[in-house]
C-alpha cells in the first residue's frame, strides 16, 4: 500500500514527516495524510518524493 511505503522509506531515510514535507515542497499535514492513506500525492508530486526517499516512481507506486 502506497501510505505504508511512504512511512517507511521516509523512516529508512531517517526524516521527520516536517523535513519530508519541506523537501517535496508540502506541508507536513499533506505527508500525515498520504501516510494515513487519507489522501495519495499528486502526480507531479510522486518524481519529487520518491527521489527524496532514494527509490524510483515505480518502487514507490507499486512496491516492486
Amino acid at each position: 500500500m502506497l501510505s505504508q511505503r511512504i512511512a517507511a522509506l521516509r523512516k529508512r531515510q531517517g526524516l521527520s514527516q516536517e523535513q519530508l514535507a519541506e523537501q517535496v515542497g508540502v506541508s507536513r499535514q499533506a505527508v500525515s495524510k498520504w501516510e494515513t492513506g487519507a489522501a495519495a500525492p499528486e502526480f507531479d508530486k510522486l518524481a519529487v518524493l520518491s527521489a527524496c526517499l532514494g527509490v524510483s516512481v515505480d518502487e514507490l507506486v507499486t512496491g516492486v
